[in-house]
């Protein structure tokens, strides 16, 4: 896809989204960095003071821990169920961790802001994963209780 669709809009159900994150409970994120300046970080940090069971995937070896938690190196090395596979990695390489989400039996792929690909959607789906792509479920999270205010002075 052209960069310029960097934007693309996945339009999901709001209650579709609400069921997946009160229903998922270990999520192991591909891509988690160390790097509390990182994106990936705050995300972790967020949904694991919330209460996710948060299992952080990252192939560097010398990262073995993030916030006090194990990390693993990839997917099949994880060694308990695994609800929920979000993905902090570039689109190109969303195909190739959903064959790994499948094969260690989660049950939802989620693509971080950036993180799409139809072909791996389609994939998941077909599996029986539900799939959420291009969105954060941090934001996902907390959007029920934000409301604008249109009315303020800029």
């Amino acid at each position: 896809m052209p960069e310029a669709d960097i934007d693309r809009i996945y339009d999901y159900d709001p209650k579709y989204i609400a069921e997946i994150l009160k229903s998922v409970k270990t999520i192991a994120m591909v891509g988690a960095s160390a790097d509390k300046t990182k994106f990936s970080y705050g995300v972790l940090r967020v949904l694991h003071e919330t209460g996710y069971d948060m299992i952080p995937v990252n192939p560097n070896p010398a990262v073995t821990e993030i916030r006090g938690i194990k990390v693993y190196n990839s997917l099949a090395e994880i060694d308990r169920p695994v609800d929920m596979v979000e993905v902090f990695r570039p689109k190109e390489e969303l195909y190739a961790i959903t064959e790994q989400a499948i094969a260690i039996g989660a049950k939802v792929l989620w693509g971080q802001i950036g993180v799409y690909d139809d072909r791996a959607a389609k994939l998941a789906e077909d599996a029986g994963l539900k799939v959420v792509m291009n969105r954060c479920p941090k934001i996902e999270l907390f959007r029920p209780f934000w409301k604008p205010r249109l009315d303020l002075a800029i």
